[in-house]
């Protein structure tokens, strides 16, 4: 087994990083029976990098071969009350090598030094990945079901009853909706709440839901970039916000097939999801090292930049 260095991740490794994503990710679904999650060649994965340079510059590592080519990639992303770690890869090539443990455990440490949690989303079907997590001592808060919904072109229909309480996010929410997450999740992530509405990158929305007295009842972004089409982050108090929410997003998206996490134990969004049209393509979990606050409301995860 030959010993992998790690190092922080440079704007020089943009290329290989995202060419990287790519072949990992579709290695490991094609080799077990399914299609390729990104199509596009590598151009589309490098969204992950720009995303993370954007947010966090720096928070990135690498793991070399000693024959110098990289052999994993790693993001990750401080945060007020956790560490977040984001899409993790290792080249098929190197398998045995013991990258992405090199990695994990990299990332464990700098947030042991801040004496913050880790969170993650992990893939079930991938029980490589799911043990390798929850040996590291990570344990599974929460089970979600990936879905996708062809939106059609002249939008969708069965509008919820709750879409007139949604608008558009602005910058002063921003206080509003890290006070409601903290509440609901026992998480705050401020600078993602102002990244997305403030949409440098063009292809990112936000929304929120008011309730009553001027309270919001809810948040969700979503992503239009065809490299990661997806709906989240967002959090709501409850099923019907959480489905105006999505709603509004995934209208947003017509003529296009966004992915989206559902909470597994949430049956009436599940169950509105269903009559929109929308199928399972895959399970995931939510997964904490250390200390982690129960889920209230509705949590809807995303994984760019990965939330959990």
């Amino acid at each position: 087994m030959a010993t992998v260095h790690i190092r922080k991740m440079t704007k020089a490794d943009r290329v290989e990083v995202s060419e990287l994503i790519h072949l990992s990710t579709n290695h490991w679904y094609q080799t077990h029976g399914h299609g390729p999650v990104f199509s596009g060649g590598p151009a589309r994965t490098a969204v992950f990098f720009d995303v993370y340079e954007a947010l966090d510059p720096g928070c990135g590592i690498v793991a070399v071969h000693p024959n110098g080519q990289l052999a994993g990639s790693c993001f990750y992303h401080p945060r007020e009350t956790h560490v977040s770690l984001g899409i993790m890869n290792s080249h098929p090539s190197y398998t045995g090598c013991g990258v992405a443990h090199a990695l994990l455990e990299w990332i464990i440490r700098f947030a042991e030094r801040q004496g913050k949690p880790v969170r993650l989303v992990s893939s079930a079907m991938n029980l490589d990945s799911f043990s390798l997590y929850t040996r590291a001592g990570f344990a599974p808060r929460a089970a979600y079901q990936d879905m996708f919904l062809p939106v059609p072109k002249g939008g969708l229909k069965s509008r919820p009853a709750g879409v007139k309480r949604v608008r558009p996010a602005r910058l002063g929410d921003v206080p509003a909706i890290g006070k409601m997450e903290m509440e609901l999740s026992g998480i705050r992530r401020e600078k993602d709440y102002r990244y997305f509405i403030k949409n440098r990158a063009g292809f990112w929305h936000a929304s929120v839901i008011e309730g009553d007295g001027g309270r919001l009842d809810g948040f969700c972004a979503s992503s239009a970039h065809p490299g990661c089409n997806m709906i989240g982050p967002g959090i709501a108090r409850g099923p019907q916000d959480a489905a105006a929410l999505l709603w509004a997003e995934l209208d947003r998206h017509r003529g296009r097939t966004p992915v989206f996490l559902v909470p597994v134990e949430c049956s009436p969004l599940v169950q509105t999801a269903y009559a929109w049209g929308a199928r399972n393509c895959e399970l995931h979990y939510s997964q904490v090292r250390g200390a982690c606050q129960p889920f209230r409301g509705v949590n809807l995860p995303t994984f760019l930049p990965e939330t959990a």
